[in-house]
């Protein structure tokens, strides 16, 4: 078996060497020549006694090539006589040699090759040619003329990769910039993110959880620097390698890594009209010890208003409320990350990183209301309302991971997380001259804390299968404590809320999870992945007063993803069951009223969901142009919902909470096409059709509850294209549209929006500056809202300020040498639902115009 690998690496090395090396055995055009037009490899060496050894190094990083190319040549004919490969030190050995005059050409991608000249070698010599060092190939960029552009899409198995690099018009953004050009994803207008119409979904990072997208994913998203992101997965079929947890699917955020030598910083800035941005990002590799410092700020400055208009019917009477609002957002979105890695062994890394995230979103408004009775005013007020939507977190990681060959490896990864919210609000009750006659405060604490261990095994069963298997323990813990607080007049001394007491909520969940996986690649081009996940979930509550009694509760979670490949052509299908569990946002008793009208509760007595999710896809290339459809089907039972409920005043407010009383039924069609109209001009668009049918619970006349339904179709698409010119100029268009919206007890008007982008590299591609602008021949536009059932009917509109232009400028400063990029394993948590807003009916639901604290901002 030792000599079959001997002799393949020698036949490859020739064919490489041939490759490289335009003369006697290729026609410089890259097309190799028959052993009729060349007798390069016929005449096999003389064999001899003598030998040859060396080491071959990177000259700039001084560690070793690995796997680098070696050509020994004839002297006088030019032709190749035998070869070798270096082995994972750099060192090379070539025996059996006769005595005569020979050169070595070494090359390997990424190096400028190197030729030794004038080797002469006697009967028997062992000649050792030492370190010989290949210098990195860092000026190539500026002499190729780039003639095709990386694929836009790639198809896996059981996901879709975007590759998000190219991205002019999100520069200076955020992750929500880039995820609106993601096939199959939904961004609303707050930053809401939908999978196939399903708002139930797990965004990771790097594979790693975090507690803030427990309170937020829109707000996490923000925190995410778009110039970092380097693909986007879209994982429509987890595999049971994936905590069973994201109904709709899994969204993984890949951030570009440095595989650099050195010491290197770089700057990126943009500075607009409603937001700006700072990043540092820097980096220290120096043999097995790599090190990295990043940092990102995001500031943004808005103005909004809207107005709402709401009928109930109670007491005999129809209670109207007319609502409006302005208001001035601010907010501060940071990320600051220091990352460790360490090669303990050839084979053995450890790896290690802190990241610190902040979010202070914080908005002033002016809101007046008038109540009526049967039409007749009984009341106005108005009110100023500060809300603040504050928190902190961090995420600790320890991962340790032995590669025993390839594709067999074992890991253990170690994950502590915690994020600590303040969710307060102040509401002044103005008079007629502004003067305060009445102060009211809600002070909101919350804290998410998560500890996770976790470990995996995969080894390759025969060259055509794959096993995983691995264990894992989630810890999680869940504090929220409130109170509210009045106060007379303008006076700053406050003092407890006697019809409205303070609370709290401990909420411990543990998660024991078990899988196993196995893939399976037949000869003609079928994959099969298969798998089983066993979760036990264990709950403890209580509030102030008492134990809240939850039952524990087991799933067994199957997947099953096929995949056939031929003649270019991709086909797919897919089965999953997922559970979504309830996130922070639903869980969190605390009595929300910084709008008396609208009032939002969470519910700590929430059980998970389940749906079952079936998919079909294909994908193909046709000359220049990529195509990618897929059906769909989801189920879902046990659906946490929203509902509306009146209040027990009879003032004609509502009480939104959430219970679990749905069911979710989601089916449609995704069509993406990418096409390469010349080498540097791509376009690329997509059409997606859903059709949703809802079915839960309202509060009739009668106090009781019946059960309602509704359905219909949502139609949303999206094009982009990118033009690459000469002199380093690029410019990048996009657009996207979304129809209506399906809601249990109404609907939401769609909406669309577009940019453009131009970008201009600096010389020697040491950075870039750019403009980019968003919606800019337009002032805005309104998004409503509209919600009805036998008790109240509700009409909101928001009206959204989104033109933008922005200025964006990135420089790279350091020293930089090429190296192998780390391999590390780490914790992916993806069990827990964010608030998407809305009836999780897709998309999310626009904030009311009413909104101190609004109902799509999760608390």
């Amino acid at each position: 078996m030792k000599s079959l690998f001997t002799f393949l690496a020698f036949v490859i090395t020739i064919q490489m060497a041939q490759a490289q090396f335009p003369g006697p055995g290729s026609d410089g055009q890259g097309r190799q020549r028959t052993a009729t037009e060349t007798n390069a490899v016929a005449n096999p060496a003389p064999k001899g006694n003598a030998k040859i050894t060396g080491y071959v190094i990177d000259s700039a990083a001084t560690q070793a090539v690995a796997f680098a190319n070696i050509a020994l040549f004839n002297k006088a004919t030019n032709k190749i006589i035998d070869g070798a490969v270096a082995d994972e030190k750099g060192k090379f050995t070539m025996k059996g040699l006769a005595a005569g005059d020979y050169k070595i050409q070494i090359s390997f991608v990424g190096f400028i090759n190197k030729t030794i000249d004038d080797i002469k070698i006697k009967k028997g010599d062992d000649l050792d040619l030492g370190v010989i060092k290949l210098t990195p190939q860092m000026k190539m960029l500026q002499e190729v003329t780039v003639t095709g552009q990386k694929a836009l899409i790639e198809e896996k198995v059981d996901r879709l990769v975007f590759n998000a690099e190219k991205d002019l018009t999100s520069k200076g953004g955020d992750a929500s910039d880039v995820l609106k050009k993601v096939p199959m994803l939904t961004v609303d207008l707050d930053g809401n993110v939908s999978l196939r119409g399903s708002s139930n979904i797990r965004v990771l990072i790097n594979n790693k959880p975090s507690t803030i997208m427990a309170s937020s994913v829109a707000d996490a998203l923000k925190q995410i620097p778009a110039d970092m992101i380097k693909t986007v997965e879209v994982i429509t079929s987890p595999s049971a390698k994936y905590d069973a947890e994201g109904s709709g699917g899994i969204i993984n955020i890949i951030t570009k890594k440095t595989t650099l030598e050195g010491l290197t910083l770089n700057v990126d800035s943009g500075v607009g009209n409603r937001s700006s941005n700072l990043g540092l990002n820097g980096n220290y590799r120096k043999g097995k010890l790599g090190v990295s410092l990043s940092g990102f700020g995001r500031a943004f400055y808005n103005p909004s208003s809207g107005s709402l208009t709401q009928s109930t019917l109670q007491g005999g009477s129809t209670i109207t409320t007319k609502q409006s609002t302005d208001a001035q957002d601010n907010g501060l979105f940071g990320q600051y990350t220091l990352g460790l890695d360490y090669d303990l062994a050839k084979n053995q890394s450890l790896s290690a990183s802190a990241r610190f995230g902040v979010r202070n979103f914080k908005r002033d408004q002016t809101q007046a209301t008038s109540i009526f009775a049967d039409d007749a005013l009984t009341s106005t007020a108005l009110r100023g309302i500060n809300s603040q939507d504050l928190s902190n977190s961090v995420d600790l990681n320890i991962d340790y991971l032995h590669t025993f060959k390839p594709q067999q490896e074992w890991s253990i990864s170690t994950q502590y997380s915690q994020n600590n919210l303040t969710n307060n609000f102040t509401s002044d009750l103005l008079g007629t001259g502004n003067d305060i006659l009445s102060r009211q405060k809600n002070i909101n604490l919350n804290t998410n804390k998560e500890f996770t261990v976790q470990t995996d095994y995969t080894t390759p069963l025969r060259k055509n299968q794959l096993l995983e298997f691995g264990v894992k323990g989630i810890f999680r813990q869940v504090n929220s404590n409130y109170e509210y607080l009045a106060a007379t007049g303008n006076s700053s001394i406050y003092y407890n809320d006697a019809t409205r007491p303070a609370g709290l909520l401990n909420y411990q969940q543990n998660v024991a999870a078990g899988y196993l996986s196995y893939t399976y690649t037949t000869d003609n081009k079928y994959t099969f992945k298969i798998g089983s996940r066993y979760e036990y979930t264990s709950i403890t509550a209580n509030d102030a007063n008492s134990t809240i009694s939850i039952p524990d509760y087991s799933n067994l979670v199957p997947s099953i993803n096929v995949s056939k490949t031929f003649a270019g052509t991709t086909l797919k299908a897919a089965y999953n069951r997922r559970i979504q569990r309830p996130g922070l946002q639903q869980l969190n008793p605390n009595f929300n009223a910084a709008n008396p009208q609208d009032i939002r509760i969470g519910n700590p007595n929430l059980s998970p969901e389940l749906t079952d999710n079936f998919e079909l896809g294909a994908s193909t290339n046709i000359n220049k142009t990529y195509i990618n459809a897929s059906l769909f089907a989801r189920q879902t039972n046990n659906s946490i919902s929203q509902i509306r409920v009146l209040s027990d005043t009879l003032s004609g407010a509502l009480i939104t909470t959430y219970q679990n009383i749905g069911k979710q039924q989601n089916y449609g069609a995704n069509v993406f096409a990418n096409i390469f109209i010349t080498p540097k001009w791509s376009l690329n668009g997509g059409v997606d059709l859903l059709h949703t049918y809802l079915e839960g619970q309202a509060q009739s006349l009668s106090g009781t509850s019946y059960t309602t339904s509704n359905s219909g179709f949502v139609v949303s698409g999206r094009i982009m294209t990118s033009l690459s010119l000469t002199n380093g100029w690029g410019i990048q268009g996009f657009g996207f549209f979304r129809g209506p919206q399906i809601q249990l007890q109404g609907s939401q008007s769609g909406f669309r929006m577009y940019s453009l982008g131009i970008k201009k590299d600096l010389p020697n591609q040491k950075g870039s500056i750019g403009i980019a602008a968003e919606n800019f021949m337009t002032n805005g536009f309104v998004i409503a809202t509209n919600l009805n059932s036998e008790t109240f009917k509700q009409t909101s509109e928001n009206k959204i300020y989104n033109s933008s232009v922005k200025l964006t400028f990135s420089y790279k400063i350091g020293k930089m040498s090429f190296s192998s990029p780390k391999k590390t394993k780490s914790v992916s948590n993806d069990d827990v639902k964010g608030d998407g807003g809305g009836d999780n009916s897709g998309g999310g639901q626009a904030a009311p115009a009413s909104g101190g604290n609004s109902g799509n901002r999760p608390r």
